[in-house]
């Protein structure tokens, strides 16, 4: 299916019948990642998966988005589904799309795993490694050196940041730069937050602190995973989402 959203479409699927889930995958991933717990779950729910803006079958955004403009996406969308009151359930990047999705809006309850959001303290290894990498930049454009301009750079810089261009990376930079944890008091739903131990993309101190801001909310830890546990793992995610859907609201 297809949703015309400010002139760029946005695939999905919609599946199943009852109470509206939503899955939001991660950055740099697609609606395939969350398939596994679509078809678990269009069983008892209407479904719906969809890529977002710039990723699987949805082509980039004519400009670079925020976490806002995402939000505004799903919003609109929802909308037209006539889709009220949904169940989230978000990985990673989807998960900041969730956060201020539920901040502002009626959420019966919330799945937020390996969940982008809370912004890190830098300390000066990040500090140095930041500016390496645009002192890098500058003397890698000369042109007798750019033939070894993208090994180089991809050594000193993000993996994420540095396999986007255009639109994409700026959206990148404006989606990482927003820091949601005044956003995480405001959520009313009740919340399951699932981390892997090991987590180093978002590390599982971003899951406590999460779990300390969020007024109705607990955390279960995935032993010897890191980001992507809940893919890994994918029965014991289903397992524990069936447990949390369950349970009395």
């Amino acid at each position: 299916m297809i949703f015309h959203y400010r002139d760029t479409d946005i695939h999905y699927s919609l599946t199943g019948t009852g109470k509206p889930v939503v899955l939001l995958h991660g950055w740099g991933q697609n609606r395939g990642m969350m398939a596994p717990i679509e078809e678990h779950l269009k069983k008892q729910y209407r479904v719906i998966n969809l890529d977002f803006p710039g990723f699987g079958e949805s082509p980039e955004p004519k400009e670079a988005w925020g976490v806002a403009d995402y939000t505004a996406m799903l919003e609109a969308l929802l909308k037209e589904e006539k889709l009220e009151n949904p169940i989230l359930i978000a990985h990673s990047f989807g998960a900041r799309v969730a956060i201020l999705y539920a901040s502002k809006n009626p959420v019966c309850k919330m799945v937020l795993t390996g969940a982008a959001g809370i912004r890190p303290k830098r300390g000066l290894t990040y500090y140095l490694k930041v500016y390496s990498y645009k002192l890098a930049k500058r003397i890698l454009s000369l042109p007798f050196l750019k033939r070894y301009q993208t090994s180089l750079l991809r050594q000193a810089g993000s993996s994420d940041y540095q396999s986007t261009s255009g639109i994409m990376r700026a959206t990148f930079v404006k989606v990482v730069n927003q820091d949601l944890t005044d956003c995480l008091k405001q959520i009313k739903a009740e919340t399951l937050l699932v981390w892997g131990e090991n987590d180093t993309a978002v590390p599982l101190s971003d899951g406590k602190k999460m779990e300390a801001l969020i007024p109705n909310c607990g955390l279960a830890v995935f032993e010897n995973d890191d980001h992507f546990a809940y893919w890994h793992q994918m029965d014991r995610f289903l397992r524990v989402i069936d447990i949390f859907l369950a349970s009395k609201e």
